[in-house]
């Protein structure tokens, strides 16, 4: 049988580099000479990193491919992550502040040995607080800006669940210089010209302007929004999802901090405007911000004026990056031996962070799953389409949550968004089973969904969704229990404190120390 040995990956950056060092390491090519990676990118290609967030398996992606954390902080940037705060996604406070919830990624099961949801629901009165901050103390830590661990806490293990903010183009920078330096992968500088197919129609090679033709037993496509192989040589069809998701257009500005002292945030703050959102990423050099809209409800320049306006003195002189946007993803992302990986594979629109997460799942189901010889094509093929759109299509129910659930009706914008014919209709049976039975382990049954039942609670709960009232609590079993811990998690809020230092006090001290090894 035709054996697999020679992989080829094209385009670099985020996707690429970090496919590569991942199967290297899945398939320890180092003991195995005859299998090799080879990556090819071209020498002047723009990448779209704009800084980036990630979510909590970034930090087991990380340790497996052998990367330092203190390192990997140090070289890309980095600052610590702990969910995403949505201010005034569900309302505009007619005094003019802000409405925010938390989607935290300390999730319940840490801190309660059951679901706390109904418990939250029955004794709100007697808590008074909104559902993250009644079941975690992480949102409190947010509010502070405090870090998730202390220079005492292990590498990758942390105090209270986090991910990461970094900078995309440094992080590809450092996967490539791991994938190359430590774990034999092969990096070609050149402009490919055209893809060689074989008889049969599979990729055979590569032309290339300076390298020549390039062999390949299997290829991914990691050429960004360009999608070289899978759209310019097999065509294959890109289906839209702009009937449901809406913003097609994002500005991105790096906003400095104003003095070394500012504090750094700890979730990804993401605002709603009049056509879409800003994000705010705090990386420790600088804010990564943007706007991400809908050119059908408000113009370039309008968009370009409100971020500058969110951003405030000392925005205005700074340069703005302006990218269009294709929300949808392949029919196929696998086709014989080819698949795509990416943005060359799919792009959902940057909320809630799943792109690189994303990546994340092709790496672990690449190596896993990796083909021996070209008999298993076939089989593998039809197995990873069926994943990978079941986990695009739940991505775009779960983004389309946040707009479907929306009560702001100061713009057509959000208007349309809540629009019964806009959502999925999977989103919209689970919404109507929702609206009297709260999620529970019987949603969601699948181990490859993207988001979890306990994040759907987050925005479900933090934009007063459903009816779940209890009138009875002997139907409440763990009562007690729940009103016990809801008092240990307030005591735990007050000490928050005394027992983490801040963000930026932390990334300081990490310039001059490590965090221990395990």
């Amino acid at each position: 049988m035709d054996t697999i040995r020679n992989i080829v990956i094209v385009g670099g950056g985020t996707a690429g580099w970090l496919v590569a060092a991942s199967l290297a390491k899945q398939l320890n090519i180092l003991a195995d000479p005859e299998t090799t990676i080879t990556l090819v990118e071209s020498p002047d290609t723009p990448t779209i990193g704009v800084g980036e967030g990630t979510w909590p398996t970034m930090r087991n992606t990380l340790k497996r491919i052998g990367i330092d954390e203190t390192d990997f902080i140090r070289e890309c940037d980095v600052s610590f992550k702990q969910g995403t705060q949505f201010v005034n996604w569900h309302k505009l406070n007619r005094d003019g502040s802000d409405a925010a919830y938390y989607h935290s990624f300390e999730l319940p099961h840490t801190q309660w040995r059951t679901a706390p949801g109904p418990y939250w629901h029955y004794l709100q009165s007697e808590i008074g607080l909104p559902y993250a901050d009644a079941i975690s103390v992480q949102p409190e830590a947010c509010r502070g800006n405090f870090a998730p661990k202390t220079m005492a806490t292990p590498t990758y293990e942390g105090l209270l669940n986090y991910a990461y903010h970094l900078d995309a183009g440094k992080f590809a920078r450092m996967l490539q210089r791991v994938a190359t330096s430590d774990l034999g992968v092969q990096h070609v500088s050149a402009h490919i010209e055209r893809a060689n197919l074989s008889k049969d129609g599979y990729i055979a090679s590569l032309s290339t302007r300076e390298a020549g033709d390039i062999d390949g037993d299997f290829f991914v496509d990691c050429s960004g929004f360009t999608a070289l192989l899978i759209d310019g040589t097999y065509d294959i069809p890109f289906r839209s999802v702009s009937d449901k998701l809406f913003v097609n257009s994002a500005i991105a500005i790096q906003m400095p901090y104003q003095s070394a002292a500012e504090p750094i945030a700890s979730p990804t703050i993401s605002t709603a405007q009049q056509a879409g959102w800003i994000w705010d990423i705090g990386l420790h050099s600088r804010r990564g911000t943007g706007h991400v809209y809908s050119d059908d409800f408000i113009s370039d320049d309008e968009a370009e004026d409100q971020l500058r306006r969110y951003l405030g003195p000392g925005s205005e002189q700074l340069d703005a990056k302006r990218i269009k946007m294709r929300l949808g993803y392949r029919e196929k992302v696998f086709h014989k031996n080819c698949v795509a990986v990416g943005l060359s594979a799919a792009f959902l629109e940057p909320l809630e962070a799943s792109a690189i997460f994303l990546i994340e799942a092709s790496c672990n189901m690449l190596g896993e799953l990796f083909p021996r010889n070209r008999a298993m094509l076939e089989l593998l093929e039809k197995r990873y389409n069926a994943s990978f759109i079941s986990r695009w299509n739940s991505v775009v129910d779960f983004i389309k949550l946040h707009y479907f659930l929306s009560g702001r009706t100061d713009s057509e914008f959000w208007i349309e968004n809540t629009r019964p014919e806009t959502a999925p209709d999977s989103l919209k049976e689970y919404l109507e089973f929702w609206r009297y039975y709260p999620p529970s382990r019987f949603d969601l049954s699948s181990s490859l969904e993207p988001f979890v039942r306990e994040s759907y609670e987050f925005i479900l709960f933090g934009m007063g969704y459903g009816h779940y009232q209890q009138s009875n609590p002997a139907r409440l079993p763990h009562l007690e229990y729940a009103r016990e811990n809801f008092a240990r998690i307030a005591q735990m809020r007050s000490e928050v404190p005394s027992q983490l230092v801040t963000n930026r006090r932390l990334l300081d001290q990490l310039k001059d120390f490590r965090f221990q090894s395990i």
